[in-house]
C-alpha cells in the first residue's frame, strides 16, 4: 500500500432506524421472555448480527413448523406475507413484529389500493423476503419486475387502476428508470406518494457518489445477501470506482490498496459500525495514515417498539 494513504468515511453509513429497532425487538424479548426466541428469517441480513442475537438465545427459523407450541416468535426486518401472519396466529404464538415501518407503508398502501379495485407492477429482486412479504400481502394481481426488459412482458388484468411499489432497499438510479419504462408503457399508473425506496437507501447512495468522485477505491461492508449493501458496491463501480464488499475485516486484501492514495470506506444499512472500525483498524494495518468523514444528511428517525417490549416510564 502507498504511504500516506487517507481513508474517506460516508457519512451517512450503517444502521438505519428500522434495523435499529429490528434488533432491538429481539433484544428486549430475549430479556423479557428469556431464550430461545424464534425469529423468522435472518432479523437483518448481516451475519455478525445473526451470530451476535444466535449466541444470546435467538433461534432463526424459515419454517413455522421448527417453532414449538407456545413460543415467542419474532418476524424479520423484511416482513411476512399475510399467510405467514395467519399461521403464526392460528398456532396461537406470543408474536412480535419487527418489520420495518417503511416496509409495512408499502403493505397498507396495497391493501389500501386492492380494496380500491388496483393491480401493482412491483419493482424489486425475486426471492429477496421483503418482495415475498410484500406481494404476499395479495392472493393475486402483483406483477414483479426486475428490468427494464420485464416491463414489456407484464399482463396485468386491466390497466385503468394499476400502481406501482417498490422493495425499499433497490438502487434509485435502476428504480427510476424501470419506473419511467412502466409509466412509458402505462401512462394512467398511480405512482407512490413519497417514493418507496426508504430514506436510509437514499442517503447511503448518495454519499457514496460523492465519495466516488474523491477515491480511486470503495470498500462496502456488508453482508452478501444484503440488498442494499450490494447496491452501494454496484453504484461505485457503475461510476468508475472500483468496489469491493466485504462481511469482515478478515476478507480485505492487501493487492487491493496497492497505488490507492485514497479509499472510501462505506457500510449497508444493516451492518453494524463494530466491523467498521474492524476494517479501519485493518486497513491501517495495511499502512494508512488518516481517517476523514465526509458531511452528509444527518439520520434523526426513530421508529416506535412493539407494544409489550417498550421501557416501562420511570
Amino acid at each position: 500500500m502507498s504511504q500516506g494513504v487517507e481513508v474517506l468515511l460516508a457519512e451517512p453509513r450503517g444502521f438505519c432506524a428500522g434495523v435499529d429497532r429490528a434488533i432491538e425487538i429481539v433484544e428486549r424479548a430475549l430479556t423479557k421472555f428469556g431464550a430461545p426466541i424464534y425469529v423468522r428469517h435472518e432479523i437483518v441480513h448481516n451475519t455478525y448480527v445473526v451470530g451476535d442475537l444466535k449466541a444470546k438465545g435467538a433461534i432463526f427459523i424459515e419454517d413455522l413448523d421448527e417453532v414449538p407450541p407456545g413460543a415467542t416468535l419474532i418476524f424479520s426486518a423484511h416482513g411476512v406475507s399475510r399467510a405467514v401472519q395467519r399461521e403464526a396466529a392460528a398456532r396461537g404464538f406470543q408474536v412480535f413484529d419487527a418489520t420495518c415501518p417503511l416496509v409495512t407503508k408499502v403493505h397498507v398502501e396495497v391493501a389500501k389500493l386492492h380494496k380500491e379495485g388496483f393491480e401493482f407492477i412491483m419493482i424489486g429482486h425475486k426471492g429477496h423476503p421483503e418482495v415475498e412479504g410484500t406481494m404476499g400481502q395479495l392472493d393475486s394481481g402483483i406483477h414483479l419486475v426486475e428490468s427494464v426488459a420485464d416491463v414489456a412482458c407484464v399482463q396485468p388484468a386491466q390497466t385503468e387502476k394499476l400502481a406501482v411499489v417498490t422493495q425499499t432497499t433497490l438502487s434509485v438510479d435502476d428504480a427510476a428508470e424501470i419506473a419511467a419504462a412502466i409509466k412509458a408503457r402505462f401512462p394512467n399508473v398511480r405512482e407512490p406518494k413519497q417514493q418507496d425506496i426508504c430514506y436510509a437507501t437514499q442517503n447511503r447512495q448518495d454519499a457514496v457518489k460523492v465519495m466516488s468522485t474523491q477515491v480511486e477505491l470503495v470498500i462496502v461492508v456488508g453482508s452478501p445477501t444484503s440488498s442494499n449493501s450490494n447496491r452501494l458496491a454496484e453504484l461505485a463501480r457503475k461510476l468508475g470506482t472500483p468496489s469491493y464488499m466485504v462481511d469482515s475485516a478478515d476478507e480485505l486484501q492487501g493487492a487491493w490498496f496497492e497505488g490507492r492514495q485514497r479509499v472510501g470506506l462505506t457500510a449497508g444499512a444493516s451492518a453494524p459500525e463494530v466491523l467498521v472500525n474492524q476494517v479501519i483498524d485493518r486497513i491501517k494495518a495495511f499502512g494508512a495514515v488518516s481517517v476523514r468523514k465526509m458531511n452528509g444528511t444527518p439520520e434523526t428517525v426513530k421508529f416506535p417498539l412493539p407494544k409489550g417490549l417498550k421501557p416501562r416510564a420511570l
